[in-house]
């Protein structure tokens, strides 16, 4: 699935979720979909979790995210 079908799934809505990314017709943050992947959730398990996302909704995510950090600009940060 091309790049932009994928992000097309997520909606920015202020009304929902404080305008969070979110996976079209859910509540889950693009934020909360992505926690689950880094804490090392299998995605097979997270489909079985919310049965009404689907893998392309996984990967619109991760599109979303890549997407958000191709057009940003980073500043180092000293700690």
């Amino acid at each position: 699935m091309e790049t932009k079908n994928l992000i097309g799934r997520i909606t920015i809505d202020p009304d929902v979720m404080v305008g969070k990314p979110v996976v079209k017709g859910t509540r889950l943050t693009v934020e909360y979909i992505l926690t689950l992947l880094i804490q090392g959730i299998d995605m097979d398990e997270i489909l079985q979790d919310y049965p009404n996302l689907t893998r392309e909704d996984i990967f619109a995510c991760l599109a979303f995210a890549k997407e958000a950090l191709t057009n940003s600009t980073f500043m180092p940060l000293n700690y």
